[in-house]
């Protein structure tokens, strides 16, 4: 399974929920979309452990089956789709959540996350 977490499931993760970690472990890749590093960056800038969360981070983003994954052209234009597909539906998500959509779709990547909105995306294979 191709996995996407959400800064949700990545910080159950460093918490060690047990469903998490199974679910984690048992992915084949693990994308780190560039929306979650940016939120958990601008968390760990404002908490008392801002230097070990990084060297946490750095650590996990260093692991073989898992990678940072950044917006491109194809990324845009998917970004513009489902953005105009919630429109429609007079309902609408994060701006940082439609990047971390964009990329799922794009890369065919299943999103684990708690946040419900993301039901919205017909497109968006979650977990």
């Amino acid at each position: 399974m191709k996995l996407a977490l959400d800064t949700n499931r990545y910080t159950d993760l460093m918490h060690h929920h047990a469903d998490v970690v199974s679910v984690v472990e048992s992915a084949d890749e693990v994308m780190m979309p560039f929306p979650v590093l940016a939120e958990l960056r601008f968390g760990f800038r404002y908490g008392t452990r801002a230097e070990a969360n990084v060297r946490v981070l750095t650590a996990f983003l260093g692991r073989r089956a898992v990678h940072a994954v950044f917006a491109d052209d194809t990324t845009t234009t998917l970004y513009a789709e489902l953005a105009n597909e919630l429109r429609r539906i007079g309902r609408m998500i994060p701006n940082n959540d439609l990047w971390i959509a964009a990329l799922c779709v794009q890369h065919g990547f299943a999103l684990y996350s708690r946040d419900r909105h993301f039901q919205l995306l017909k497109r968006l294979s979650r977990v």
